[in-house]
C-alpha cells in the first residue's frame, strides 16, 4: 500500500512537472513591447488567441532592451525583442541577436531587414509635427520648419532633446536634410536649432504624448501614428502636419535573441507580426506596416493623403547612425 502512494506521489509530480514544463514552452519574452505603444496589447491579445503563446508586457525603450540582452548575455531571458530601426545595427554588433529570416521575409524590401536575417522592419512611423489646435490659442497651425520659428508661436514649439531620445536626433536629421544638409553636415540642422531658441521651445527629455494630447505642449516634433491616435482614438482636437520642406521615415525591427529560453516561439511570434493578420492590426493602429498593401482603406483613410507622405523620405539607417554622436555633441556645445 505505502509503495502505491508512493507511486502514486511520483507520478503526480513528473505529471505536474510535465504541465509546468508544457506551460513553460507555451511562453515568449519579448523584450520591448509595452501595450500602450503601437497597440502592442492588441498584438499580444491575438498572439495568444492564435498560437496558444503567452507573451508577457514589457516597458523597456530600445536602450533599455539593449542593454539588459548585453547584461544577460551569458543566461537570456527574452527570446525576441522589438527596436527602433536606429538600434538595429547595434543589437546586431553586440552579438545580442540570431539570424532569423520569418514567412514572408522575401517581400520585405531589401533597405528593410538585414541580409542576414538579424534584424527586419514590421512598420513604419513618419516624423512630423504633431499640433494640438485649440492650444495654438487661435494662430494658425504651422506648415513648415520655417513656420515653427516665427515669433508668434514663442512658447508653443516642443520636441524631445536630442542628447537623450533617439526621436530627439530623428528631429534634428529630419529638419537638417529638409534644409539641404546630409548625413555628413549638419550645419543646417545645427543653426535651425540655436535660432529657434529665439522661440523657448519645450525641450522634454521622454516621449510627450500626454502633454501634447492636454494642450501643456501644443506643437511637438513627433510620430505620425501618435497624433492620429490623438485624433482618432483619444478625439483631442489634433492633426498631424508633414513640414512643406520635407521630412524623414523611421522604421521599426524585430529580431531574434541570441540563445533565447525559448526559441521556436520566438520565431513563431516574428512570424506572426509579418503575418496578413498582424500587419493590418499595425495599421489600425496608425503605423504603416512594411507590406502597405495590408493597410485597410479605413485605416488608410485617416492618414494624410500620399501626396503629403510623398515629402517624406526614408531614412539610411547605417548613415543616421554614424550621425547620432556627433548630432549629441554638436547640440550640446552649439545649441544648448
Amino acid at each position: 500500500m505505502f509503495k502505491r502512494i508512493l507511486l502514486a506521489t511520483a507520478l503526480g509530480i513528473a505529471a505536474l512537472g510535465g504541465v509546468a514544463d508544457a506551460n513553460a514552452q507555451q511562453r515568449a519574452i519579448c523584450y520591448n513591447c509595452p501595450p500602450q505603444w503601437a497597440d502592442w496589447g492588441s498584438q499580444l491579445k491575438a498572439i495568444q488567441s492564435k498560437l496558444g503563446i503567452t507573451v508577457p508586457p514589457d516597458n523597456k525603450n530600445s536602450g533599455q532592451a539593449i542593454a539588459a540582452l548585453i547584461a544577460e548575455k551569458a543566461n537570456p531571458v527574452a527570446d525576441v525583442t522589438y527596436l527602433g530601426g536606429i538600434a538595429s545595427d547595434q543589437a546586431k554588433s553586440a552579438g545580442i541577436l540570431s539570424p532569423y529570416k520569418p514567412k514572408n521575409w522575401d517581400k520585405i524590401p531589401a533597405d528593410l531587414k538585414d541580409p542576414e536575417g538579424y534584424w527586419f522592419t514590421i512598420h513604419s512611423g513618419t516624423l512630423g509635427l504633431f499640433v494640438n489646435k485649440q492650444a495654438l490659442g487661435g494662430k494658425p497651425v504651422p506648415q513648415s520648419w520655417a513656420d515653427l520659428q516665427k515669433p508668434e508661436y514663442k512658447g508653443l514649439v516642443g520636441y524631445l532633446d536630442p542628447t537623450s531620445a533617439s526621436v530627439g536626433q530623428l528631429g534634428v536629421m529630419a529638419v537638417n536634410l529638409a534644409l539641404g544638409g546630409t548625413y555628413e553636415n549638419l550645419d543646417p540642422a545645427i543653426k535651425y536649432f540655436k535660432d529657434l531658441q529665439k522661440n523657448q521651445p519645450i525641450v522634454p527629455k521622454q516621449t510627450s504624448y500626454a502633454r501634447v494630447i492636454s494642450g501643456e505642449i501644443p506643437i511637438l516634433l513627433d510620430y505620425d501614428f501618435n497624433a492620429y491616435r490623438g485624433k482618432y482614438t483619444d478625439k483631442a482636437p489634433v492633426e498631424f502636419v508633414i513640414p512643406k520642406e520635407g521630412s524623414v521615415v523611421f522604421p521599426y525591427v524585430m529580431g531574434l535573441t541570441a540563445k533565447g529560453p525559448n526559441p521556436e516561439n520566438g520565431k513563431k511570434v516574428l512570424d506572426f507580426v509579418l503575418s496578413d493578420e498582424s500587419q493590418a492590426m499595425w495599421g489600425n493602429a496608425y503605423l504603416r506596416p512594411v507590406f502597405a498593401e495590408r493597410l485597410s482603406a479605413d485605416a488608410k483613410a485617416k492618414f494624410l493623403p500620399d501626396a503629403d507622405y510623398a515629402r517624406a523620405k526614408p531614412i539610411d539607417l547605417k548613415k543616421l547612425a554614424g550621425a547620432m554622436q556627433p548630432i549629441v555633441d554638436r547640440y550640446n556645445k552649439e545649441v544648448n
